[in-house]
């Protein structure tokens, strides 16, 4: 929309709405790529009936892994897990101060948060209806607290709106569903809805949208104290003779449709990000620790897998110990389960079927960054009433996210500066750690101009396509890989099979490798069975 045009045209009100109204269009074509979906448990598999002695081999102590051999020793199985890392968790996983992180290219950080505070570089929130990893939290013992996803409070920026100035989400919000209830509110008047709207449809859907839209008795969004209760007042409500509220100036609509806010709006309304939302106590890397209290008698640490090879006696794993160094070892074992990611996974020497390569090679992945910023004191709730939640901008660093711990408590604590994608994680990833801190503090003080830089204490950062051992975030499906290799990908191949996000329907959730764990030594057990 050109800078003169002050009223926006239907078309460009319609397209407008359509892009926030098409969420489910939108949800349904995640779900084809694999980046959402509803989530399936049952509960635990049955895999009664495991014959003496078999044995199963499980490359990857990530959640996937561990869960499947979780299960499978409780099922009678003799297990053993081999880690490339020297720790259980995988991309679950959280920096503390006092942790060193050396990407590939060979910069090393040193991490230097006050003691308590984290970056959590890789999964950072959890779904309410994400059932698995909720099930297993709980029995192993993982404490959870809410995950503010949405907060009316925070920030919305974009270069093209305002003159660049961040506006609060609930104001531009407030003032796109008022205008919007207006103009259908004048559409129902002029009988341009469908017919099959009755006298007592169309009073009932007038009276809904006033309601909705915050409009006065005239069916018009107008400043009034109607409209300040959902946008915020010039001056709130108080007590004594000057407790009188002031409503506030309503935004030009066609700014409001600059901003981009039903972007926003739309993404709140996403499945996977309704309320409620989780997160462990003490950073995300808890769900690994846990889970490893349960299997780490049976985890091999620093062992990086060099070669995979089946036949009809068993399965052969050869690997190195990164700490130490030396000769291959040779690890066998009846069946495997490989959860390595198959950005590493398609390096492997392996004597895996053609397909199945084809469909391990098939499969790209995303390489988000984030970066995590200690401040001196929470200046985002002393000074702007933000307590958790997101701000958003169209700069590189893609948001800003505020922590959901400790509110109120003196001291530092940790933001996440950036969590940067596309163009954005591109560019990030390209830079050395420290020019990284320099974009996430330059392009998050828009939202904070007084304190950002004057608060700052110290960084962290990953860029997930330099993370030796994942070499990407997470797989990204799409449509046409989805139906030329998915199923080859998932298959039971002799006595391999394949686990982790990469294999399901719920890409790049903590859940998803869950989901896969538990199906994929459901089918191995079945296999066992048989032989």
């Amino acid at each position: 929309m050109g800078s003169g045009q002050q009223t926006p045209t239907r078309r460009q009100l319609l397209n407008a709405i359509g892009l926030m109204g098409g969420t489910a269009a939108l949800y349904q074509m995640m779900t084809t790529f694999g980046h959402a979906a509803e989530t399936r448990f049952d509960g635990p598999p049955n895999l009664s009936g495991a014959r003496k002695g078999a044995s199963v081999i499980v490359l990857g102590a990530g959640l996937a892994g561990m869960l499947a051999a979780y299960e499978l020793e409780k099922a009678g199985y003799k297990v053993r897990i081999l880690e490339y890392q020297n720790r259980p968790g995988g991309r679950n996983w959280s920096l503390y101060g006092g942790d060193t992180y050396t990407e590939m290219g060979g910069a090393t950080q040193h991490v230097k948060f006050a003691k308590g505070n984290y970056l959590n570089p890789g999964p950072w929130r959890i779904p309410h209806h994400h059932r698995t990893l909720l099930h297993y939290c709980k029995a192993f013992g993982v404490a959870l607290e809410p995950f503010i996803q949405f907060n009316h409070n925070a920030y919305v920026h974009t270069t093209e709106a305002f003159g660049g100035a961040p506006q609060r989400f609930r104001s531009l919000a407030a003032d796109f569903e008022g205008n919007v209830a207006e103009l259908l509110g004048k559409a129902v008047d002029q009988k341009a809805l469908d017919t099959r709207l009755t006298p007592e449809d169309v009073d009932r859907l007038k009276e809904a949208l006033r309601s909705w839209g915050m409009l006065d008795e005239n069916m018009r969004y107008t400043k009034g104290l109607r409209s300040s209760s959902h946008r915020g007042f010039d001056l709130p409500p108080g007590g004594g003779v000057n407790g009188a509220p002031k409503p506030s100036d309503l935004f030009p609509f066609d700014e409001v449709l600059k901003s981009g806010v039903w972007a926003q709006m739309a993404f709140f309304m996403n499945d996977e990000f309704q309320t409620t939302m989780f997160q462990p106590v003490g950073g995300m890397g808890k769900i690994g620790e846990g889970f490893g209290r349960k299997v780490g008698h049976l985890i091999t640490y620093n062992a990086k897998v060099t070669k995979l090879h089946q036949d009809r006696s068993g399965v052969t794993v050869s690997y190195t110990d990164v700490a130490k160094g030396g000769a291959a070892v040779e690890a066998k074992a009846d069946y495997c389960v490989c959860t390595i990611p198959l950005s590493v996974l398609s390096q492997i020497e392996n004597n895996l079927s053609e397909k199945k390569n084809a469909a391990i090679q098939a499969v790209p992945y995303s390489g988000q960054v984030k970066i995590g910023l200690e401040m001196r004191r929470r200046f985002w709730e002393e000074d702007a009433d933000i307590y958790g939640g997101h701000s958003f901008t169209n700069q590189q660093i893609g948001l800003v996210s505020y922590p959901n711990n400790n509110f109120f408590q003196d001291g530092p604590a940790v933001l996440l500066g950036a969590f940067a994608s596309g163009a954005g994680g591109f560019n990030l990833a390209g830079m050395t750690p420290e020019e990284r801190i320099e974009v996430a503090l330059k392009e998050g003080s828009v939202f904070h101009p007084e304190s950002y830089r004057k608060e700052f204490l110290s960084g962290a950062s990953v860029a997930w396509s330099r993370v030796p051992w994942a070499m990407g975030c997470c797989a990204r499906w799409n449509e046409q890989t989805r139906r030329d290799h998915y199923q080859e990908l998932v298959a039971l191949e002799d006595r391999v099979v394949l686990a982790g996000e990469h294999a399901s329907y719920v890409g790049c959730w903590m859940e998803g490798s869950l989901l896969s764990a538990l199906d994929a030594i459901t089918r191995l057990h079945k296999r066992a069975l048989e032989a």
